[in-house]
C-alpha cells in the first residue's frame, strides 16, 4: 500500500436544506416562495395555503410558472405533523394569533421555526396582551424564542429553534436608532417617528379600507396613538438604552404598493444649536453609523446630499438610511427606507435562516 494520502477531489456539496410555508399565498409567503424557490442552498418541499390546496405554485403566482418546481409543487392544507417529516426548517407566514398553533407541535417535531408574525416577537406574555387584546397562546415559549433582527442578533440566531422576525416598521425604526442608544448619542425618553408604508403591509385581504379607490390618491394616518408594532419597537429600544423607552409612532397609508419610509426625529445627549456644535455631531453620528454598519451586507448609509427613497430599495432586502442635524432646531433627523416585504419581513426571514443553516448571509438575496 502507498504510504502517501489520496486526494479525495473537491469536498461535496452539501444537500439543500428542506423548507415549508405555512401560510404562503398572502405577500410575504409569496415573496418567501420567490426567495427560497431560487435559493441555492434550499429546497422548497411544501406551501400551504387552506384557499389555494390542491393547486400547483405555477397556478397560483403565474410570475413563477418558469420555475420547474412551481410546476409541479402544489398548496397543501396544513398539517405540522406532515410538515416535520417534509422540512427541516418551516417559515409561518400567518396571521398573529395562528402562528403558534403550528409552532408548538413543529418545535416539539425537531423543527426549526422562522415566524414572521408577532406571536413570539415579544418577551413579555403581558404585554403581548395588552397590545394584541388575547391571551399568548404560548408564553413557554417566549423565552426561547429569539428577535431575528440580523444585524444585532447574529450569533443567537445561528443557535436558535424558534426565530421572530421583525415587523416592518419595527425594522425601519430599529436599524436607525440602535446604534445610537448603545453609543448614548440620543435621549431615549423623546424619540418620534413618522412612518409612511405601501398598502401590501395590510396583507392580502378584501377590506374596505384597502380597496383601489379607498387608497388611491389617498394619505391618511392609521393605528394611533398605539400600534401594535409599538410594543416590539419599545422593548427592543429599552434594551439598548438600558431603560425603559416611550416613543410616539404614527403609522400612515400611502398609495403605492410596497415601501416604508419612516423619518425619525431625535433629541442628541448634548445640546448641539449652533453650525459647528451641529456639525460636530453629524460627524459623531456618522461615526456611529459606520462602526455599526459599514459591513452590513443589507444597510445602505447614504452620505452627502443623497436622501432614502422607497424606489431605490423595493425588490431588495436592503434599508437605506441618511441623517441630517438641524442646527436650528438642535435635533437630528434620520431617515430609512426599505421594502415593506422584503427587509420588512420575508427577505430579513430568508437572512435570518442563512444565518441558521451557516450559509452565506447574502445567500439568495443579494
Amino acid at each position: 500500500m502507498s504510504s502517501h494520502t489520496q486526494s479525495n477531489g473537491p469536498a461535496a456539496t452539501p444537500p439543500p436544506v428542506k423548507v415549508a410555508i405555512v401560510g404562503a399565498s398572502g405577500y410575504s409567503g409569496e415573496e418567501l416562495v420567490r426567495l427560497l424557490l431560487n435559493h441555492p442552498h434550499a429546497e422548497l418541499t411544501a406551501v400551504t395555503s387552506r384557499q389555494r390546496a390542491g393547486l400547483t405554485v405555477a397556478q397560483v403566482f403565474p410570475k413563477f410558472a418558469s420555475h420547474p418546481r412551481a410546476k409541479t409543487l402544489r398548496f397543501t392544507e396544513p398539517n405540522a405533523e406532515l410538515l416535520a417529516r417534509q422540512a427541516q426548517v418551516v417559515f409561518l407566514a400567518l396571521p398573529h394569533g395562528v402562528a403558534a398553533e403550528y409552532a408548538i407541535p413543529l418545535l416539539k417535531a425537531g423543527c426549526q421555526v422562522i415566524d414572521l408574525s408577532a406571536d413570539f416577537r415579544l418577551r413579555s406574555a403581558a404585554v403581548y396582551q395588552e397590545f394584541y387584546a388575547h391571551d399568548h397562546p404560548a408564553p413557554e415559549l417566549l423565552a426561547k424564542a429569539v428577535y431575528g433582527l440580523p444585524e444585532f442578533y447574529r450569533d443567537a440566531i445561528r443557535g436558535a429553534s424558534l426565530i421572530a422576525s421583525p415587523g416592518c416598521y419595527p425594522t425601519s425604526v430599529l436599524l436607525p436608532t440602535l446604534p445610537l442608544l448603545r453609543a448614548g448619542l440620543i435621549q431615549p425618553g423623546s424619540i418620534i417617528a413618522d412612518s409612511l408604508s405601501g398598502v401590501s403591509g395590510a396583507g392580502r385581504k378584501a377590506e374596505l379600507d384597502y380597496l383601489f379607490v379607498e387608497c388611491n390618491e389617498s394619505v391618511r394616518a392609521y393605528g394611533v396613538p398605539k400600534h401594535r408594532h409599538l410594543s416590539e419597537i419599545e422593548q427592543e429600544l429599552a434594551l439598548a438604552a438600558g431603560c425603559a423607552v416611550t416613543i410616539q409612532f404614527t403609522p400612515h397609508l400611502i398609495p403605492v404598493n410596497r415601501g416604508i419610509l419612516t423619518t425619525l426625529y431625535l433629541t442628541p445627549a448634548k445640546a448641539v444649536a449652533g453650525a459647528e456644535p451641529a456639525a460636530a455631531f453629524a460627524e459623531e453620528v456618522a461615526a456611529c453609523y459606520r462602526a455599526a454598519y459599514a459591513n452590513e451586507p443589507f444597510v445602505r448609509l447614504l452620505e452627502g446630499k443623497a436622501l432614502p427613497d422607497t424606489k431605490n430599495v423595493v425588490g431588495t432586502n436592503v434599508l437605506e438610511l441618511a441623517w441630517r442635524v438641524d442646527a436650528r432646531t438642535g435635533r437630528l433627523l434620520v431617515i430609512s427606507a426599505e421594502d415593506n416585504i422584503v427587509k420588512g419581513a420575508s427577505g430579513q426571514a430568508v437572512q435570518a435562516f442563512n444565518l441558521l443553516c451557516g450559509f452565506p448571509e447574502t445567500a439568495g438575496l443579494a
